[in-house]
């Protein structure tokens, strides 16, 4: 079933999938011009340095993260959050596993069928 511009999402009903090296994702809501995933990492997953088009915004829900953007990297918690501007490369460690909570815009294609 296509989601996009479905205006609601009730987690029970969505499915994890795997995004690899100990990290998986629940595609949230999600229209043309935005898009938003839940994020799982194991401890001691990472998720290797990549750059896309979107702009990004991120919050912390759980966990401890060493996120990295344009080689700036900082400590962050649950309740923080961080912003990626387009084509940016960015990563994340895990030191805590925890989830993110990431926002794309445009959505992310490449994310659905």
């Amino acid at each position: 079933m296509d989601r996009k511009n479905e205006p609601f999402a009730r987690d029970a009903d969505l499915g994890w999938e795997p995004a690899g090296g100990g990290v998986t994702r629940k595609i949230l809501t999600y229209r043309d011009e935005v898009m938003m995933v839940r994020v799982r990492f194991e401890a001691g997953a990472i998720g290797p340095a990549h750059s896309h088009p979107h702009i990004q915004c991120s919050l912390v829900e759980s966990g401890v993260f060493d996120i990295t953007i344009s080689g700036r990297t900082e400590r962050l918690v649950a309740g923080d959050s961080f912003t990626v501007p387009p084509d940016a490369v960015h990563g994340a460690v895990n030191i805590e596993a925890g989830i993110l909570v990431d926002v794309f815009t445009p959505m992310r294609q490449d994310f659905v069928p």
